[in-house]
């Protein structure tokens, strides 16, 4: 193909990609008078430089290679910008944005925390008391394979009803098991709140359970060693799940002025970050599950130290990061 044909051709194509970069090179201010141009930049760019190296093998004239070559530079650098921005909107999110949404929602967080650790504490004091309470809660079946389970007797790992299963397949199986139960905790929201309640009461009554049980059988270190180092990732995600289900049965059920609808589309912007945040502790209580309390050979104090320290972090993390320095402070900092 001849230089003017290949120009006449896709001319076009790269008149549109530098009115769309010169579009997104505007201050945003100055962006509300302007028509935002149409482009599919990855798509756009890839034939850019497909152009670029067609002109650069065909030997065409070195003021359309400079053209060419200007628009990918251009290109290239508008992707690594946007790549640096997604991570400074990452790290943004879960050093500022998060904590600082889950204190802003601190009723819904309150609500969901009684109703989940309130059963939870309610019925492990109630069998230690009336101990053939856990088979009104759970079956007999369930109740031989956890005291089988954690058995101080047992030399391989803790937790696990088959001991080939290795560390990697139980750390998936933790990710599934946990993220459905925040799934129903949450999901449960459209309901008009009702199936959030359910889930996190229901939800704390068997862990409630099982704790009680295993206390009351006089397995403590076993139980309670294994969950120490987990607990406070995975018992936070489940209540962060219910504030965001609860966030959700608002809209439903207070919308205010709005239709439901636009209620229910700007709560769930608050609601799916929190699920977000509900989602990361799920990973990271599944690693430390499987990887961490399952162990043996760790020391019982280690793994209550460890269990109490991660409780502390997760609780600075949700109160105290995020917060914008006070004015006394900041009135100090800026005197000579």
């Amino acid at each position: 193909m001849k230089q003017e044909q290949f120009i006449q051709q896709y001319q076009p194509q790269w008149d549109q990609f530098g009115e769309w970069l010169d579009y997104q090179q505007t201050p945003k201010k100055q962006r509300k008078a302007l028509l935002e141009p149409t482009l599919d930049f990855p798509q756009a760019y890839r034939q850019l430089c497909h152009h670029l190296a067609l002109a650069q093998s065909r030997l065409y004239s070195p003021l359309l290679i400079g053209q060419l070559n200007e628009l990918v530079t251009r290109g290239h650098n508008h992707l690594y910008t946007s790549r640096l921005h997604f991570a400074h909107r990452f790290i943004n999110f879960y050093l500022r944005d998060l904590p600082q949404l889950v204190r802003r929602e601190w009723q819904a967080v309150l609500l969901a925390g009684l109703l989940f650790f309130g059963s939870f504490f309610a019925i492990l004091i109630a069998i230690q008391i009336q101990p053939d309470l856990v088979y009104s809660v759970i079956d007999g079946s369930q109740v031989a394979d956890m005291e089988d389970m954690y058995d101080p007797t047992r030399t391989s790992r803790f937790g696990r009803e088959r001991e080939a299963d290795s560390d990697i397949y139980m750390f998936g199986y933790y990710i599934k098991n946990n993220t459905s139960i925040g799934f129903q905790v949450f999901s449960g929201g459209l309901l008009y709140g009702l199936g959030s309640l359910f889930f996190l009461f229901y939800n704390g009554l068997v862990l409630g359970a099982v704790a009680g049980h295993l206390t009351q059988m006089g397995y403590i270190s076993t139980f309670w060693g294994f969950v120490a180092g987990h607990s406070a990732f995975e018992l936070t995600a489940i209540v962060l799940s219910g504030a965001a289900g609860f966030k959700l049965a608002a809209a439903l059920i207070m919308p205010g002025r709005k239709s439901r609808a636009l209620a229910l589309h700007d709560n769930a912007q608050d609601a799916i970050k929190i699920v977000y945040g509900s989602a990361t502790l799920f990973i990271m209580a599944a690693f430390v599950e499987a990887f961490w309390s399952s162990q043996t050979w760790i020391p019982l104090m280690v793994k209550y130290s460890v269990g109490i320290a991660l409780w502390l972090l997760v609780i600075g993390y949700f109160t105290q990061l995020g917060r914008e320095p006070s004015t006394a402070f900041s009135q100090a900092e800026s005197q000579p």
